[in-house]
């Protein structure tokens, strides 16, 4: 039971049930926007599909992962042991700690707590140490990294100070037994 009537200003409105609807054009912003949207998509298939110039997610991670490599290689070059005489010194050096825990909070804090007491990763502080808590093991763990667990590889993505920082951070932390 729909009638269309005219108005005074010559709009049409739709009544059906008692409901009437007005004939309002749609912005001409939202038209613009909508033309414009298509044009891109279009523009988009095209380079991604038929020409085939746009690199695909799966090339773009490859190149990231080669750059990636890159720089860990790099830096695993530039890697030093340190004696523990030399380690303790840095130890007891302010600037040193202060290294060490601005790393700790931007690449470790997510998953071991901002105060190392554990979140999703191990508590740092206590004596219960599931790959060692020794000053070797802690430097392996944060070199190699535990991938089965979820411990990033650092060494190659922080400079070698970066490491000592934060394994001498760790051990001025952590509880003596």
């Amino acid at each position: 039971m729909s009638d269309h009537q005219k108005t005074e200003s010559d709009e049409i409105n739709h009544s059906y049930d008692g409901i009437i609807e007005h004939n309002n054009p749609m912005p001409s912003w939202w038209s613009w926007m909508f033309i414009l949207s298509v044009c891109f998509a279009f523009l988009y298939y095209i380079h991604y599909e038929i020409s085939g110039t746009g690199l695909t997610l799966n090339q773009e991670l490859e190149i990231s992962m080669q750059k990636i490599n890159e720089i860990r290689s790099e830096n695993a070059s530039k890697f030093t042991e340190l004696t523990e005489q030399e380690l303790m010194l840095k130890i007891k050096d302010p600037n040193f700690l202060k290294l060490g825990a601005a790393t700790f909070q931007v690449k470790c804090a997510m998953c071991h707590g901002e105060k190392l007491e554990g979140k999703i990763g191990p508590n740092l502080t206590d004596n219960v140490w599931i790959h060692g808590g020794s000053q070797a093991q802690i430097l392996k763990t944060l070199r190699q990294g535990i991938v089965a667990k979820g411990m990033p590889q650092w060494e190659g993505v922080l400079k070698p100070e970066e490491i000592y920082a934060v394994m001498s951070l760790i051990i001025t932390k952590k509880e003596k037994p």
